[in-house]
C-alpha cells in the first residue's frame, strides 16, 4: 500500500499568488504580512511570491479565475475579511465568495485556499489576523504549500 502526502515547501522555482481583498484594510494587511511570513519561512522567497489586490471578497473568485487560467502559480492564497452586518449580504458575499474559490481549484487543478474571514464581529476578525487565534494568512500558506507538493507528486 503506498502512502502519499505533500509536504510544506515548494518545488524549485514555483509561483504563487496572494490574492487580497482591499475592503477591512487592518485585518487584511494582517492577513497578508502572515501570509507572506508563512511563506519566506517555507523556503519561498519574496520574489516568488506576487500580490494581487482586488475591491472586495466578491471579487475573489473572478480574480483567481484569471490568474488560475494563466498558469503561472503553483497555488492561490485567497485573503479577506467579511463581518456579519444587519443584513443578508453577508451570506451572500461570504458564502458565494467560497463556492467560488472552490470552483476555480476544481476547475484549474491547483490549489486555492480560501483565508477569507467570515466572521460576527470585528473583534473577531482581529482575533484571527494575528490576535489570540493566530493568522489565518499564515495557516492557508500552510495548506497550499503542502497541496501544491502533493498535487506535484500525484502528477
Amino acid at each position: 500500500m503506498s502512502h502519499l502526502e505533500g509536504e510544506l515547501r515548494a518545488a524549485q522555482g514555483a509561483r504563487f499568488a496572494i490574492l487580497a481583498s482591499r475592503w477591512n484594510p487592518r485585518i487584511v494587511d494582517a492577513l497578508v504580512a502572515g501570509a507572506n511570513r508563512a511563506f519566506a519561512e517555507h523556503g519561498v522567497t519574496g520574489d516568488a511570491v506576487d500580490v494581487i489586490r482586488v475591491p472586495g471578497a466578491w471579487e475573489l473568485p473572478q480574480a483567481a479565475a484569471k490568474i488560475a487560467a494563466a498558469r503561472r502559480h503553483a497555488g492561490i492564497v485567497a485573503l479577506g475579511c467579511v463581518v456579519r452586518g444587519d443584513t443578508r449580504h453577508y451570506e451572500h458575499v461570504a458564502d458565494e465568495c467560497a463556492r467560488g474559490l472552490m470552483r476555480v481549484s476544481l476547475e484549474a487543478g491547483i490549489p486555492v485556499a480560501n483565508g477569507v474571514l467570515a466572521v460576527e464581529r470585528h473583534e473577531d476578525a482581529l482575533a484571527r489576523a494575528g490576535g489570540s487565534r493566530g493568522n489565518k494568512g499564515a495557516d492557508v500558506v500552510l495548506a497550499v504549500l503542502e497541496m501544491a507538493d502533493l498535487f506535484a507528486r500525484l502528477r
